[in-house]
């Protein structure tokens, strides 16, 4: 984002949160129907879209509200929310209508479950059938994306070390702790699928592993420049690594969990509006690795806004035109 949008965003959400995240923001972008056209029985109909803080999210946010909007529903922006836990419960509690959450995430953070599901056909329909029976809440149809953790390196770090896969990294750990400088963000630092988990699958003591505490955005440039950070926690959807030409840890003993981005509900919301789901299939099954990685290079590696990069990627594959 520019500095003003993305300070009034911070600001919106600042106010929104002071009072129960009850209120939220209109359109940024106006949109027309394209292939999305208006549903009659989402006329005038007022849903609040929300997402987590970081490019991806607030981006596949901005998809779910031009697509209601093109389909006549009254759209309120309530994208950019901090963490996963706050998006969740604002879910929980009615403040947002729908998000994009991921299938690892409502599995290990939301269910509480220790142990990923290896098949990602299995995982959804696991995290489906649990928080509908745990929470009232309806999981859609997950996009073929997967936004999972890695850890990556500079290919200067690569060469010099060997190191290729997660277990090249625990033996680094244990052997010279020095040479394994890592930077996580808050989150990845204490999560049971982050940082945590990953050092007692890849048997190593998590406490000899230097690590530093950085925002999200500053970790990959960090790892980039090797100085910093020897190893940097990535998500592998994110545009930046092929910008900045990292190289990703493979996940030889298949730790983390699959994260497919799924339309999420609250089960009373969906059963008075069901359209919604039909809306956002086509849009769902076109979300790739490959088109997501791009749509995220351009926010934070060409600077564009999340807004735009949304509607200009709907527009161009035709689901709605430019109002």
């Amino acid at each position: 984002m520019t500095l003003p949008r993305f300070a009034a965003a911070l600001l919106a959400v600042s106010l929104a949160a002071g009072c129960g995240l009850e209120s939220g923001g209109a359109l940024p972008l106006s949109v027309g129907p394209g292939s999305i056209q208006p549903v009659p029985e989402l006329e005038g109909v007022k849903i609040t879209v929300g997402s987590k803080d970081f490019t991806e999210q607030v981006t596949l946010g901005y998809m779910i509200e031009f697509a209601l909007a093109a389909a006549g529903a009254e759209v309120r922006d309530l994208t950019n929310i901090q963490g996963s836990n706050s998006t969740r419960d604002a879910q929980l509690n009615g403040q947002i209508d729908l998000t994009y959450e991921y299938t690892g995430t409502g599995w290990i953070n939301y269910l509480g479950n220790e142990e990923p599901v290896p098949d990602p056909r299995a995982q959804f329909e696991a995290v489906r059938d649990a928080d509908l029976a745990a929470n009232d809440m309806v999981w859609t149809e997950p996009a073929p994306m997967n936004n999972t953790y890695a850890l990556a390196m500079s290919k200067a770090t690569a060469e010099q070390t060997g190191i290729k896969t997660l277990s090249d990294y625990a033996e680094l750990v244990r052997t010279d702790p020095g040479a394994a400088t890592t930077c996580v963000e808050t989150e990845f630092n204490v999560r049971q699928d982050g940082f945590p988990g990953m050092a007692a699958k890849y048997e190593f003591d998590p406490g000899r592993a230097q690590r530093q505490i950085l925002q999200t955005g500053i970790i990959y440039q960090a790892t980039a420049d090797a100085n910093q950070c020897k190893f940097g926690e990535v998500f592998t959807t994110d545009g930046r690594i092929i910008a900045l030409d990292l190289v990703l840890l493979t996940d030889d003993r298949a730790f983390f969990p699959k994260y497919n981005p799924a339309l999420v509900m609250k089960k009373s919301f969906y059963d008075a509006h069901p359209q919604v789901v039909d809306v956002m299939a086509p849009i769902s099954a076109k979300l790739t690795d490959e088109v997501m990685t791009e749509l995220n290079r351009q926010v934070d590696v060409e600077g564009r806004e999340p807004a735009d990069v949304a509607r200009d990627w709907l527009v161009a594959e035709g689901f709605v035109t430019e109002g």
